[in-house]
C-alpha cells in the first residue's frame, strides 16, 4: 500500500527548507538529540548537486540552531564504502570554514553530523549509532574532563561537548513496531508512512505539511520521477556488483587454471631437467624459457 506521506529526502530537498516547515526538522533533531532544538536560519551546504547520479543518490541540508550550533544532517540513499570518511571530511570542512581569520579557538562552532543511510554501512545489530570525542588516559582509565573554568567560559560540561558528534540512522535495519518517539521517526524514515498513533515531535507537522495530496499535478510527476530514479540506482548497483562477482569468479577459474597449467609445466620440465635433457628440447616441449628451467 502506498504511502501517504512524502519522502523525507525530498521534503528536504524541496519542503523544509522553507521557514514556515522548521517544526518538522526540529522536531526530528529534539527526538534525536534528546534536547529542545529550535533552527535559527538555514546555511549553505553541498545540497545543488551537479551530477545526475549525486542528485538522487544524496541530499543535505545544514542548519544553525538558537545556540549558534551548526547541524549538517545527510541523506544517502546508495552504499559508498568511504561513508565514515566522508563523515569526518564534512564536519571538518565546517569547523573550518565557519570561523573567521584571526578568531581564537573558541569560536570555534559545535558541529552535529546526522546521517540518515539506506544502506548497510558497517557490522552493527542497532539502527541508531552516537560517536563522540573523549580522552582516557591510557594507564588509569580515566576520562580527561574540563576545568571549573572551562565550564565556565565554554558553557558545557564535558570535552567531548565541544567536539563534533555524529549520529548515524540505518534505517533500513529497522522492522519493528516503533515503541519510542525515536523509533516513531526511524518507522517514517524507512516506510515513508506515519502511523496514526504516533506523537514523536515533528511527525505532527509532517502529517500536515508532507501530505501527498498537497502538491500539484507537476509536483507528483517530478516527485515520482525522483522514487523511480532511485529504484533504478539502487538496481543498477546491484547489478554492477552481481556483475563484478560473476567476473571475478570467472576470471578467478581462468586464473586458477592458467596456474594449473604452468604448474604442470614447471613439473614436466623439472623430471626432464633430472634426466639430463637440453635445456632448449624442454624449452620447445613445455614453452617455458631457459630460464625459467635453470630455477627449477
Amino acid at each position: 500500500m502506498a504511502s501517504n506521506y512524502i519522502r523525507f529526502d525530498w521534503a528536504m530537498k524541496r519542503l523544509l527548507r522553507n521557514k514556515a516547515n522548521f517544526g518538522v526538522l526540529e522536531g526530528f533533531l529534539t527526538t534525536l538529540l534528546n534536547e529542545n532544538i529550535v533552527i535559527q536560519k538555514l546555511l549553505e551546504s553541498e545540497s545543488n548537486q551537479e551530477e545526475e547520479f549525486d542528485k538522487y543518490n544524496r541530499v543535505d541540508i545544514l542548519a544553525e540552531n538558537s545556540k549558534g550550533e551548526l547541524i549538517l544532517i545527510e541523506v544517502q540513499n546508495n552504499n559508498e564504502y568511504a561513508y565514515f570518511q566522508r563523515m569526518l571530511f564534512g564536519t571538518s570542512k565546517l569547523v573550518t570554514e565557519y570561523i573567521n581569520r584571526g578568531e581564537g579557538y573558541e569560536k570555534v562552532r559545535k558541529v552535529y553530523s546526522v546521517n540518515i543511510v539506506y544502506f548497510s554501512l558497517g557490522n552493527g545489530k542497532d539502527v541508531v549509532y552516537h560517536g563522540k570525542t573523549e580522552f582516557r588516559g591510557i594507564h588509569q582509565g580515566d576520562i580527561l574532563e574540563l576545568t571549573p573554568f572551562q565550564k565556565q567560559t565554554f558553557k558545557v560540561d564535558a570535552v567531548s561537548q565541544l567536539y563534533p558528534e555524529y549520529y548515524i540512522l540505518k534505517v533500513n535495519d529497522f522492522n519493528q513496531i516503533a515503541k519510542s518517539p525515536l523509533e516513531e521517526w526511524i518507522y517514517y524514515l524507512n516506510t515513508g508512512d506515519i502511523p496514526d498513533n504516533a506523537t514523536a515531535p515533528g511527525l505532527t507537522e509532517a502529517r500536515e505539511r508532507l501530505k501527498l495530496d498537497r502538491m500539484t499535478k507537476d509536483e507528483l510527476n517530478a516527485y515520482y520521477r525522483h522514487l523511480d530514479n532511485i529504484v533504478i540506482l539502487r538496481d543498477n548497483i546491484y547489478t554492477e556488483r552481481a556483475e563484478g562477482r560473476m567476473e571475478g569468479r570467472i576470471e578467478g577459474r581462468m586464473e586458477g587454471q592458467a596456474e594449473g597449467r604452468l604448474e604442470e609445466k614447471k613439473a614436466s620440465a623439472s623430471k626432464m631437467k633430472s634426466l639430463n635433457i637440453p635445456f632448449d628440447t624442454i624449452s620447445q616441449v613445455t614453452g617455458l624459457t631457459i630460464e625459467e628451467i635453470k630455477e627449477l
